[in-house]
């Protein structure tokens, strides 16, 4: 029996009465506890370091309709790991339908990993505009104002502010990818707005850099370095930041091969963002009011 050793360890704990002592062996590995597919499949993968074993054991825990939902991400996320996002694309498409409607968004976050780790930009980018829409909407968090979320076994609270400035975050990235650094600077901007922080400041000096705007570069990067936006203390925004800095006031004039390339503007996600700024679309929710503070893409763009 694969948990034989878990069984015996908590057996001991009792027979020495250390209960509330010493923490039992399925909390402190992390691991669920009892014997059916998952949790066979989480010890091969947690506690064995066998990914294969893992897969099969996953699957079979899908197919017994063992835990499903966990299976079916936990089964992906190995994948990754093993360099298989492709096929474990396919499988989390195909199989999300036996999840819950309220696991849909976490499936959802799975998927956007998944096609960043394979260079699916389109499909990231769509995918990533539909989960800002339904918070627009209202529809995400099932209605509530925050959702429990879950980071190295550890449970935390996050609000609709900090998952739009998230979901920006990434959605700038993606742009930066295609290139489109026009796009990404407005995203990037309205992040800003909402829940600002060091590391998507870096990106949006870059963004700038890359458009020729050294000066305006600089300052975004300066506040950086001068501690005056959230994350800035973290050693790791600085030295980009300092990079960053250096690369540009090493340049007299922009070279020929500038990216300036992506200059289009995603029309659907502003004019979206315009309706709800302006009170014209289907949605105003006084559960968000951090809405309410954000301008038009339009208006900042056209200062620029």
């Amino acid at each position: 029996m694969v948990l034989e050793e878990e069984k015996s360890r908590e057996k001991e704990e009792i027979k020495r009465g250390s209960k509330g002592k010493e923490e039992p062996f399925h909390v402190t590995h992390k691991v669920p506890p009892g014997d059916s597919p998952y949790v066979r499949a989480k010890y091969a993968q947690l506690i064995k370091k066998d990914p294969e074993s893992a897969i099969a054991l996953f699957w079979e825990a899908i197919n017994k309709r063992d835990r499903v939902e966990s299976a079916l991400k936990d089964m992906v996320v190995v994948m990754k790991q093993l360099n298989r996002a492709e096929e474990a694309i396919h499988i989390l498409k195909t199989f999300r339908f036996l999840c819950s409607k309220t696991s849909q968004e976490s499936i959802d976050n799975v998927l956007i990993d998944l096609f960043k780790k394979c260079g699916r930009i389109e499909e990231q980018i769509e995918l990533l505009k539909r989960k800002l829409r339904m918070i627009y909407q209202g529809e995400a968090f099932n209605g509530k104002p925050t959702r429990t979320a879950r980071s190295h076994g550890k449970k935390f609270q996050v609000s609709v502010k900090q998952e739009t400035s998230r979901l920006l975050g990434n959605l700038g990235w993606a742009y930066m990818q295609k290139p489109n650094y026009m796009m990404a600077e407005a995203v990037y901007k309205k992040a800003q707005m909402i829940d600002p922080d060091a590391n998507k400041a870096c990106n949006l000096g870059l963004c700038l850099m890359k458009q020729g705007r050294l000066h305006e570069a600089i300052l975004v990067l300066e506040q950086v370095q001068q501690g005056l936006i959230p994350g800035s203390d973290e050693t790791k925004a600085q030295k980009r930041a300092a990079d960053l800095l250096t690369e540009i006031r090493s340049r007299q004039s922009l070279p020929e091969s500038i990216e300036l390339l992506g200059l289009s503007i995603d029309a659907d996600l502003l004019n979206g963002l315009e309706q709800l700024v302006n009170k014209k679309g289907p949605f105003r929710s006084k559960r968000l009011p951090v809405f309410e503070e954000i301008s038009s893409f339009r208006d900042q763009l056209a200062c620029n």
